[in-house]
């Protein structure tokens, strides 16, 4: 079952069936904070993902089309702004901010405008395209079908655009949406079982619990149980896709469900999530989904339009706008899945793409921010803070300060919770496999053994798998 039962079904995301998977990757914290230059100071920041973000969005807002994209440069710690020509404003606000400044060819008015045209002239099965700030252009995708007159009809169409203004790659997978049947979310379609994975948990805008998940999740069907041929627990509320988004509101059923807006990320162990953010390229961000686990990676472009083949007519293409692409892998069942980042920022539900989590490929996300404006929904639930719910501050609760929660919260410092608060792993090792409450064994047949989220103190590792800031979390890439 993709998320816990607990008294009055209250509802964890959905964990993955397959949780390691080849290599592990310790999902690491950064331990120092953010060093903050004096103001006017021309010498970059070195920031941890989440200011950047933060950052890149301040800068967004106040400077709007001066900049021409941010990136995030994981190496340096240092958030990279695009700006165009002379724009000596734009460029000294964005010194003063702490930003790393680079001057750039391609305005993000023209990057966009050479998305529309790919729109026009290029929109077919197969095809896809984003804004990558990295290399200032448009990076154009076309999976495996796109052959013969149609790849040269978008060769030709890039080409069209003009030098330095994208670039064309092909995949080697075929694009498709992750909707299956297997696990974790069900719904009954026409075609039989259809299996996606509960995203996030959230608060409908008339306080009744709900969740996001996949929008093609919620067009297949009204519908949706915690277990296959089971009863319905909850009901499609509103859905988008295709067009200018890929997601769905779904309430439950019961108004008295506790939903806590946490991820289940097996092994016994979540992240409790505190805030949607917007995506940033080249931040590390972790996707949790019901075929394939804990998988992670980087945000490779923003703004992305995806032409997928369409399920219902052969002819036809059902596009998306609006997506984060990225280089973390997804698998049939995975839709709907929790793209989040290691401080517990929501960032993306997954979408579709293509490979699979052995040969790799692109993956596609709704952004989270959109889909809350959307519906109205918003982040957290009536039961934060009781019982187990992870806090803000020290002693029980995860991260600095006094706790939200009195229980036993995964965060930021020494084991679970900075100060006394217990381990959320308990020197336990991986468990919960398969979307179940087993019991893990010792921490020698676990990834990421000998860093895991501290034992009966809270002071770190000892013999759990995961990090010394109490996630626990281990990734496969």
């Amino acid at each position: 079952m993709s998320h816990k039962r607990i008294p009055k079904r209250k509802a964890a995301i959905a964990a993955g069936s397959a949780v390691a998977l080849g290599a592990a990757a310790l999902l690491l914290p950064h331990a120092n904070a953010s060093q903050d230059g004096a103001a006017g100071n021309a010498a970059p920041r070195t920031l941890k993902a989440q200011d950047a973000s933060a950052l890149a969005a301040r800068l967004a807002s106040t400077l709007g089309d001066s900049l021409a994209g941010t990136y995030y440069d994981s190496a340096k710690r240092q958030l990279v702004v695009n700006v165009t020509g002379d724009d000596t404003n734009a460029a000294a606000a964005a010194e003063r901010a702490g930003a790393l400044v680079r001057h750039v060819d391609n305005s993000t008015a023209e990057l966009k405008a050479a998305a529309r045209t790919l729109r026009t002239k290029a929109t077919m099965a197969g095809t896809a395209w984003a804004i990558d700030p990295r290399t200032d252009k448009i990076l154009v995708t076309a999976d495996s079908t796109v052959t013969g007159a149609r790849w040269d009809r978008l060769q030709s169409t890039v080409r069209s655009l003009g030098s330095g203004m994208a670039t064309l790659k092909k995949s080697s997978g075929t694009f498709r949406t992750f909707a299956s049947g297997g696990d974790a979310i069900f719904a009954q379609a026409d075609g039989g079982t259809v299996r996606c994975s509960l995203g996030f948990n959230v608060t409908a805008d008339d306080g009744s619990p709900a969740f996001l998940t996949a929008g093609h999740c919620g067009v297949a069907a009204k519908q949706w149980s915690d277990t296959q041929n089971g009863q319905p627990i909850a009901t499609v509320d509103q859905a988008q896709f295709p067009g200018n988004g890929d997601f769905s509101l779904v309430k439950y059923d019961d108004p008295a469900t506790q939903a806590p807006s946490e991820v289940n990320v097996g092994n016994g162990q979540t992240v409790q999530i505190t805030q949607a953010a917007e995506a940033t390229v080249g931040e590390q961000v972790f996707r949790m989904g019901s075929t394939t686990g804990l998988h992670d990676g980087q945000v490779t472009g923003l703004d992305a339009t995806v032409n997928f083949q369409s399920e219902t007519d052969p002819n036809g293409v059902d596009t998306v706008t609006g997506l984060i692409q990225t280089n973390v892998c997804a698998e049939p069942g995975d839709s709907g899945g929790s793209l989040f980042t290691q401080d517990g920022s929501a960032i993306g539900l997954t979408s579709g793409g293509s490979g699979d989590c052995t040969a790799g490929g692109e993956t596609f996300f709704q952004p989270v921010t959109t889909a809350l404006q959307a519906t109205g929904a918003t982040l957290g639930d009536s039961g934060a803070g009781d019982g187990n719910a992870a806090g803000n501050g020290n002693g029980n609760g995860a991260g600095n300060g006094n706790g939200n929660g009195n229980g036993n919260g995964a965060g930021n410092g020494n084991g679970a919770g900075n100060g006394n608060g217990n381990g959320a792993g308990n020197g336990n090792g991986a468990g919960d496999q398969a979307g179940g409450d087993q019991s893990g064994g010792d921490a020698s047949a676990t990834p990421g053994d000998g860093t895991g989220a501290g034992a009966q103190d809270g002071s770190g590792a000892q013999d759990g798998s995961g990090t010394q800031d109490g996630s626990g979390l281990t990734a496969t890439n």
